[in-house]
Formats: structure tokens, C-alpha cells, sequence
């Protein structure tokens, strides 16, 4: 939708086992976890293309081989991430 801001946070929390999250039940169905090594490997990251009108429109990533596939605006978040914490392996 236009007209919605979205601004990701990147943080240490420390070990995850210790957190206890506690999201919003009407905007999070379920919260999961992928190491940083798992998204900087190349088998696991991948392209979807978009077509509108029967034409190319767009390329967004997708990161893959995890309890879910990570596309969409997920996705777009998570390749800029990698980009500023790894950008010698991403």
C-alpha cells in the first residue's frame, strides 16, 4: 500500500534463547530465526522476476532453503542488511 512507512531495526539482543518476543497476533503469524551464515550462502538466495501485462516489470530477491521462503519487502530488508554487515560476501 502506498502511504505506509516501514523502518527496520537492526540490534544485538543477545542469545536468543534468553528472548521472550511477544508479537501483535493481527500482524505476525509467526516469528523464526535464520544465522547469518545461512543468507550469505549463494544456494540459498535467489531472484524472482515480475511481470506486468505480460512484460518484465521488476527483479526482487528471495532468500531460500529456510523454515520459509523470505521474499517481498522481508526480503528487500534483508538484502540491504547483508549489504551493510557483510558487503565483502554479500
Amino acid at each position: 500500500q502506498q502511504g505506509q512507512m516501514v523502518a527496520p531495526v537492526v540490534a544485538n539482543l543477545g542469545a536468543l534463547e534468553d528472548l521472550t518476543l511477544t508479537p501483535n497476533p493481527d500482524e505476525v503469524e509467526e516469528i523464526f530465526t535464520l544465522p547469518l551464515a545461512h543468507l550469505l550462502r549463494e544456494e540459498n538466495q535467489g531472484y524472482t522476476h515480475f511481470r506486468t501485462a505480460g512484460r518484465y516489470a521488476y527483479t526482487l530477491p528471495v532468500f531460500l532453503n529456510g523454515p520459509h521462503k523470505v521474499w517481498g519487502l522481508t526480503a528487500i530488508i534483508t538484502e540491504l542488511t547483508l549489504e551493510l554487515l557483510a558487503p565483502d560476501r554479500y
